[in-house]
């Protein structure tokens, strides 16, 4: 599927791995709607890039919010989705004040396994509406997982199993939509620079990056946007995850 002239909505667009998103898809020529709960960062993008982008506020855990969202970037047709909306929490099962709240792992599911899902399910009834490509191709939904999916840490048990959940519903997902011509793809990031990590300080950062085999640092979110814009792209890619991590693989804590 080539982007020129499309539609697309990414959830957590304003920020880290959605925006660069935004920013790869308006540059190639899609009408981006961007769906986050963050007002300045998303009002900021609009004004960078122009009229091809539009923002709503939307939270991923709230049915009505999503419903419009993904409205107003039908206008016209639907053909590409991409849910980079996420949260993460470190907590053990087992801690030094007790078992692991159990509002945390709810929220963490609700917003990064929930909130995908529910993206995933409305963007596949507008793509099945669209004028087949010349594959047959209807549209492309992109999902975020992560290396946590496969070897989550100590104290990542709320978000590796919302990570796990995605992975899982790729293949059944792309099974179920291939009779519409909708293709879904999740990528599994190692260690990005992201808002959330721009918190920590810089030794934590440079250790963070050591882990890395190669290359020996930290992931960049246009690199995570140059695998989304291949995987629309490519009609091939379907079904399946693949991982943007610089070979590594998480030990234990």
């Amino acid at each position: 599927m080539q982007i020129q002239g499309k539609n697309a909505v990414v959830t957590g667009g304003a920020s880290g791995l959605g925006a660069a998103t935004v920013r790869m898809l308006a540059k190639n020529g899609a009408k981006v709607v961007i769906a986050d709960i963050n007002e300045k960062s998303a009002g900021e993008l609009v004004q960078e890039l122009g009229e091809a982008v539009t923002f709503i506020k939307t939270d991923v855990t709230n049915e009505d919010q999503m419903r419009a969202a993904v409205e107003q970037a039908s206008a016209g047709g639907l053909h590409i989705a991409v849910a980079t909306a996420g949260i993460g929490v470190a907590e053990k099962l087992l801690g030094k004040n007790g078992p692991h709240d159990f509002q945390r792992f709810v929220r963490t599911i609700q917003v990064n396994l929930i909130g995908t899902f529910d993206l995933a399910r409305r963007a596949a009834e507008a793509m099945s509406k669209n004028e087949p490509d010349a594959d047959g191709g209807r549209g492309v939904i992109v999902t975020t997982a992560s290396v946590a999916a496969f070897e989550g840490q100590i104290g990542q048990v709320a978000y590796s199993a919302s990570k796990g959940g995605i992975v899982s519903m790729t293949l059944p997902l792309a099974r179920e939509l291939a009779r519409s011509g909708v293709r879904v793809m999740t990528i599994a990031p190692g260690i990005f620079h992201t808002p959330l990590l721009g918190t920590l300080p810089e030794a934590a950062l440079v250790s963070l990056a050591e882990q890395v085999p190669f290359p020996k640092r930290l992931g960049q979110p246009a690199e995570y946007a140059d695998l989304v814009k291949h995987i629309i792209e490519n009609s091939m890619l379907n079904g399946s995850t693949i991982r943007i991590d610089g070979a590594i693989r998480m030990a234990p804590k």
